[in-house]
């Protein structure tokens, strides 16, 4: 990945530090799978995961605080609560995405049942990949890291412009839409 490295002694330095702070853990993941799955109430979850009541109440909390879920109470009986993701929630569904693939791809003989398809089709989603600004498929070789003030620089000196309409820091622009919350 070039010459350049992460400091990899400064844990505020990237974001995967943060992330697994929240995160980094099997329970948060598992709930935030239910949540995809539409389970949005404490007792759901509870039935559905198998998790003990103690670390359930501990991982909503800290994904509420994390503004991942937000705790709401419910439409038709205000005394129960609801949690819901957030769109910081949603934007770990491709994380949650390539780590499912990696799990079937590695794991001791996952059967993939229900199969995860595109919803117009109706036919299984393709392997979860890192796509370059203008939409390239990028591997291994194809990533570096650079220094801020050195962006679009490259090596002949000539500079890149991002495409246009894309927005890094939302995952928006290649044709797709923004990021926005769903209820």
């Amino acid at each position: 990945m070039g010459d350049l490295r992460e400091p990899l002694n400064e844990l505020t330095a990237c974001g995967l530090p943060e992330a697994l702070e929240v995160m980094g853990e099997r329970w948060s993941f598992m709930i935030l799978r239910a949540s995809f799955n539409g389970l949005h109430h404490f007792e759901e979850f509870l039935s559905e995961l198998g998790i003990a009541r103690n670390i359930l109440s501990n991982r909503l909390a800290k994904l509420v605080e994390h503004g991942i879920l937000d705790r709401q109470p419910c439409a038709d009986d205000r005394r129960r609560i609801e949690y819901r993701l957030t769109a910081k929630g949603f934007d770990l569904l491709p994380a949650m995405v390539a780590l499912r693939q990696w799990g079937q791809k590695y794991g001791s003989e996952v059967v993939e049942n229900p199969v995860l398809c595109d919803e117009l089709d109706r036919l299984p989603i393709g392997p979860t990949s890192i796509l370059s600004h203008d939409g390239r498929v990028l591997g291994p070789k194809d990533l570096r890291f650079v220094v801020p003030e050195n962006l679009g620089l490259r090596e002949d000196g000539t500079r890149a412009r991002p495409a246009a309409g894309f927005d890094r820091a939302h995952g928006e622009g290649l044709g797709r839409p923004p990021i926005a919350a769903v209820r």
